[in-house]
């Protein structure tokens, strides 16, 4: 069924009668006893039938089964599938019916067709309590001729070819089916020319940027090893000939969709996947297989692990090869396939390759066996009327990598093959996973971390009280819905970890300077939590905790709305009368009974928020603000007195005040670097540093002269500094040093 029909023609128009003859000379290629005129007859009643339709790329839409036949010529299927190919359309979309072609062409190609109209009305439905409905059908469709499979893989594949002219709605739609469920089943029929291209078109559409990176990726890796892998086919051949052993040698591009799923599935980074260009040996019998197998490993070192035997022990679609990887030139990993020419076949066309064979009379192929099987699924579905005893028996290994399992109450579950009783767990619910301490598989109870294979039954053991999983299943599960419930079960144990060693952090700072929790309320930590751009008070301690932020400049910042709240409430219960009689200047000094008045910060002591102060009123200079430890202010109150005034801090203090420290220490490499440091942790600026004094025994002095919001944060600053390897004393510089 085309998924882009029109019936107004809108442009070009293709020549089906040259694409026809194409197709006959395709055909004839493989299978000299054709009959033509049964050919030919098809070909006119489709042309027929399909004249007034078009496609919206505007192309007839005879076009259309021409190449889905063109397509199992392609992988030499028999007449019988390319005929149905050819009318696999024309009793779902004209009046031509299903008795007409049985008359005209026989009940083998009118039961194909039948079957392909029977899919084309499927409504594939991904959730998982449908998918065994769905396979039910494609089993029952496969039971009754293999070959309407193909024929619909046929279909779909030049559907995708020609997706662009669809909206993204249906692109994406159809791209998304194809990728859950047509490509799945050629690879299930091992036929991986139509596996690939389907999956690689679906990838495309599906994440457009994905595919061209990795699509850019590739060809770039070809440019870069071409040469490479063209000296090693080379020296193959070469070493081959010398041992009379005949072969084909060519070079393998990996999917790019495989490619994307190592690298999203398996976390793998691209350069890590060893087989995205590779080399492929095709000869003529098994035992060449293994003596090239002997020379590739006499060449280059193997790499451990990465050696399949396919020969011996072939993949469940007939797939039979041998892998392996090795150190090839220049220390470049290769991967390496080699094979028999029928064994090539078979991986490209998988289950169409035996076909021709069957329909020669031969004897009963690997291919007849494989349909024995299907039917025998046909026939438990029969014979078995209760569901859950025929999802029991139903060991369909739709994919590769996948196996299916049921719950006891028979639902089915899909997992990555190698999956264990924790990935099935915690695809039933999360809790159950969490919980889960132990499994019984078939009845049987079994380790937790059991490899689980096809039609296993599972039974979790959940523990009654809570006890969440272990770190160790993070390398025993295999789905990505059971790893990222592990990590987010540990993230949440972690937050609360990292919390709790935030706030002890926090907690030891604020006692170091005569504050706790009960002293800064948790509205300030709020407050500062904002300004610094966290959403709450929690989240900052868990930033603390784990590093990523500062304790000391969370402490400057506390510092600073604590004084700004004592201040306010100072402001509110002692000083609102007099509040009119003072002048609140941008200096950050009120000045009692002063409203115009010029303030500075006396030089001599640099005071600085939280310290005790007075005002002097020097001549010409306004009023000069001193610690009241200052040595200058002992002297002027004995020469003086009358001058000094009363002066406070004001609650709008500007930002900054200057004050100077200095640091003794041993000298040793990078010290400044680490004290510079220590000050910066507190977003305070240094405006000077001097080295004052270096003797010969290494000693050394610094000073510094830094911005400071307030003589708390100052205390911070020097004990902090004080924990500097080699520095054995700070100090606030007091006047007269």
């Amino acid at each position: 069924m085309s998924m882009n029909k029109n019936t107004k023609s809108t442009s070009r128009v293709i020549d089906s009668d040259n694409l026809f003859n194409e197709l006959m000379k395709k055909v004839k290629g493989y299978n000299d006893s054709i009959d033509e005129k049964l050919m030919s007859k098809a070909y006119n009643t489709a042309k027929k039938y399909h004249q007034e339709q078009f496609r919206k790329s505007g192309e007839p839409f005879i076009i259309h089964p021409l190449k889905v036949a063109m397509i199992l010529a392609e992988i030499e299927m028999d007449q019988t599938s390319i005929v149905s190919a050819i009318l696999h359309d024309v009793v779902e979309d004209t009046e031509y019916s299903l008795e007409k072609i049985t008359e005209e062409f026989g009940n083998s190609i009118a039961r194909i067709i039948n079957g392909v109209t029977k899919l084309d009305k499927l409504v594939f439905n991904t959730r998982e309590e449908q998918q065994v409905n769905n396979i039910r059908k494609m089993i029952i469709a496969m039971s009754e001729d293999v070959r309407i499979i193909l024929v619909k893989l046929a279909d779909r594949l030049h559907n995708m070819r020609t997706l662009s002219p669809l909206d993204k709605e249906k692109r994406d739609k159809i791209a998304k089916e194809t990728l859950e469920v047509y490509a799945p089943i050629a690879h299930r029929l091992g036929i991986y020319q139509i596996k690939s291209e389907l999956e690689d078109l679906s990838f495309k559409y599906l994440h457009q940027k994905e595919y061209r990176k990795i699509k850019d990726m590739v060809n770039e890796r070809i440019r870069e090893r071409k040469s490479l892998v063209d000296e090693v086919i080379g020296l193959v051949s070469e070493k081959l000939e010398e041992v009379s052993i005949s072969s084909d040698i060519s070079g393998r591009v990996k999917s790019y969709y495989s490619i994307y799923n190592k690298i999203t599935g398996q976390n793998r980074k691209f350069d890590d996947i060893y087989d995205v260009l590779a080399i492929r040996i095709i000869v003529d019998d098994i035992k060449s297989c293994y003596a090239a197998l002997g020379i590739i490993h006499s060449l280059w070192k193997p790499i451990p692990g990465r050696f399949k035997d396919f020969i011996a022990n072939p993949k469940f679609n007939m797939y039979q090869s041998l892998h392996t990887t090795v150190i090839g030139l220049k220390g470049k990993p290769l991967e390496v396939q080699i094979r028999t020419y029928e064994m090539h076949r078979v991986a490209e066309y998988g289950i169409a390759s035996h076909y021709k064979y069957k329909e020669s009379g031969f004897r009963l192929s690997e291919f007849d066996k494989r349909v024995a099987w299907i039917r025998q699924l046909l026939d438990w579905q029969k014979e078995l009327k209760d569901p859950q005893e025929y999802m029991e028996s139903l060991k369909l290994d739709l994919f590769e990598e996948e196996v299916f399992v049921f719950t006891p109450k028979g639902r089915v579950i899909n997992l990555p093959r190698g999956a264990t009783p924790i990935d099935f767990a915690y695809t039933i619910h999360t809790d159950i996973g969490h919980n889960a301490i132990g499994a019984k598989v078939n009845g049987v109870m079994v380790p937790i971390e059991s490899t689980l294979e096809n039609g296993d039954i599972i039974e979790i053991i959940v523990s009654k009280s809570p006890k969440g999983p272990s770190r160790d299943w993070l390398n025993l599960v295999k789905t990505s819905r059971a790893k990222n419930k592990i990590r987010q079960w540990f993230s949440r144990e972690q937050r609360q970890e990292t919390y709790n060693s935030g706030r002890e952090i926090m907690l030891k700072i604020l006692r170091k300077n005569s504050l706790s929790f009960k002293t800064v309320k948790n509205n300030i930590f709020e407050d500062v939590a904002r300004d610094m751009n966290f959403d709450s008070a929690d989240t900052l301690f868990r930033s603390i905790g784990s590093h990523k932020v500062s304790a000391h400049q969370v402490f400057t910042r506390v510092i600073k709305k604590l004084s700004q709240a004592e201040e306010k409430q100072e402001l509110k219960i002692e000083d609102i009368k007099e509040r009119e009689e003072t002048r609140e200047s941008r200096s950050g000094i009120k000045v009692k009974g002063m409203k115009e008045v010029l303030v500075t910060m006396a030089k001599c002591c640099n005071p600085v928020p939280g310290d005790r102060i007075v005002g002097y009123i020097s001549r010409g200079k306004g009023i000069s603000v001193h610690r009241s430890d200052c040595k200058n202010v002992k002297t002027l109150m004995k020469r003086d007195s009358e001058r000094f005034i009363e002066v406070s801090w004001d609650s709008r203090a500007p930002e900054k005040f200057n004050s100077e420290i200095q640091i003794e220490a041993i000298d040793r490499t990078k010290l400044l670097r680490d004290i510079t440091n220590a000050i910066s942790e507190y977003d305070l600026n240094i405006l000077r540093a001097n080295s004052l004094k270096v003797d010969q025994a290494g000693h050394i002095k610094f000073r510094f002269l830094i911005e400071i919001n307030n003589k708390y944060i100052l205390k911070d600053v020097i004990n902090n500094i004080r924990q500097i390897d080699s520095v054995y004393d700070a100090f606030r510089i007091t006047p007269g040093k």
